[in-house]
């Protein structure tokens, strides 16, 4: 229990008592509030709760400290989801716990935190301090955390300030985003008092800053098939005009975009975690939690031949230099500079964070002397810079994962630009913040996809 504790980084807070009623009060938000949201929600209509609104004004009634949504991915955890769910209802209030399968993180940007908004704008005090202090916590994994950051994205981008800052409840396979944040990469269900503890570390925390980042992929006519919510169909994305595409471009060309916060990767990686998704979609029983996850997930490292399979043997299954063009920006610099990719690679990560696969750090603590020699800089996750590099076999992939040797270290980048032409292959695989996706491909034309860092910065709780 005690390591599930330290893992979940509120060891701190073992030994306090956390009084139930007075977190309750600090969290809980009006009921008129509460039921004028969840209205607004329902009917996709921001004047859908005004009905709730009280006749005789809302001076008297008390103002939470911290009120507090929480998001809840009741397929994550294994059996514990619902349970969780269950408990978080009842310590807070049913209207301020959302299951993401009933209530989508943009419908409560767009019209429940818009009614609060709303109301704020007409004098209304509680809701204004509401509106002010509101933090969000979600409970899931790392694409879920990313879901919930990339719907708040619209708050900067419509002027809707203060954007809600985001504690974690861990319960995907990896957690990478919520070690990097301090709240572990498990959360201790067998510790009864977690969820009190949980929540008041999320209303008094200190918040931090995070880069994300903004994908376009432009690809030759034809569709992605079951995309990732961190992926969408758009009308048109410009890739930037400084860096020339070579040759003819199809006459029917669509574009997706998407923001992601830890990695994208494309390659055998992605692959394998493609296949992983899909059984766990299909067989979810078989899939109870993150030892019976990464159980699986090692069993598909096996059986897609990235170990074991030589790269020759199967077009499918060779390096990346066959179907993969990079070119990057470096950092301080405003032009773009191609980057040979090696051609034993099967892998190609560019990541933010320091945690990637489940805690480890493919990137490593450089020295100083090295960072100089290859120009880097140290690493950090608000510098507006991705660290890329590149993983061989699965057997290198392992080596590097248990921090034995580091990964292939290729650039530092401000901007990437992909180009993927297919040779003998039909598809790539690729993936964000561990969202992966089948991504066709072509010989006649080429795919693009091209990264660059959002102009604001998420905001996230931070848990240690």
């Amino acid at each position: 229990m005690m390591e599930s504790i330290r893992s979940y980084g509120l060891s701190r807070l073992a030994g306090i008592k956390i009084d139930t009623d007075e977190l309750r009060r600090r969290l809980l938000m009006p009921q008129y509030l509460r039921l004028a949201m969840l209205d607004s929600i329902t009917k996709k209509d921001v004047d859908g709760g005004d009905q709730h609104f009280p006749s005789s004004g809302s001076a008297d009634v008390p103002c939470p400290e911290s009120p507090m949504i929480v998001f809840i991915n009741p397929r994550s955890g294994g059996r514990n989801g619902p349970l969780l769910k269950e408990r978080l209802q009842k310590l807070i209030s049913e209207e301020q716990v959302l299951d993401l399968e009933d209530v989508k993180p943009h419908e409560f940007v767009r019209y429940g935190l818009a009614c609060i908004e709303k109301w704020a704008n007409d004098g209304d005090f509680c809701a204004k301090e509401i509106r002010q202090n509101i933090r969000i916590v979600v409970a899931g994994g790392d694409g879920t955390v990313g879901w919930v950051l990339g719907c708040l994205g619209e708050l900067n981008q419509n002027g809707r300030e203060p954007v809600p800052p985001v504690a974690i409840i861990p319960l995907g396979t990896g957690n990478d985003l919520s070690r990097s944040f301090g709240w572990g990469g498990s959360y201790p269900f067998t510790w009864k008092s977690g969820i009190k503890k949980a929540l008041h570390r999320a209303s008094v925390g200190p918040v931090s800053n995070l880069d994300s980042w903004h994908v376009v992929v432009q690809m030759p006519g034809g569709e992605v098939a079951d995309p990732p919510h961190s992926l969408k169909a758009a009308e048109e994305c410009s890739l930037d005009k400084t860096l020339e595409i070579e040759g003819e471009l199809p006459d029917k060309v669509n574009y997706y975009e998407g923001v992601f916060y830890n990695y994208f990767s494309i390659g055998m990686d992605a692959k394998v975690a493609y296949g992983f998704h899909h059984f766990r979609n299909e067989k979810p029983h078989l899939a109870q939690g993150p030892l019976a996850n990464k159980i699986i997930y090692s069993g598909y490292s096996c059986s897609q031949g990235w170990f074991l399979t030589t790269c020759t043997s199967d077009p499918s299954l060779r390096g990346l230099k066959n179907i993969l063009k990079m070119h990057v920006k470096k950092v301080n610099s405003t032009e773009w500079e191609q980057i040979p990719v090696p051609k034993s690679v099967r892998a190609v990560v560019a990541l933010n964070l320091h945690n990637y696969g489940s805690g480890r750090n493919p990137w490593g603590n450089l020295k100083p002397k090295y960072l100089e020699k290859r120009g880097f800089v140290e690493a950090r996750s608000d510098d507006g810079l991705l660290e890329i590099f590149g993983l061989k076999e699965g057997w290198h992939a392992s080596f590097v994962m248990t921090e034995l040797i580091s990964a292939k270290h290729t650039a530092q980048a401000a901007s990437i630009r992909m180009e993927i032409r297919g040779g003998e292959w039909k598809e790539a695989f690729m993936q964000m913040d561990g969202e992966p996706w089948k991504q066709p491909i072509c010989n006649d034309y080429s795919t693009f996809v091209e990264i660059n860092r959002v102009p604001f910065q998420s905001v996230l709780v931070n848990g240690e």
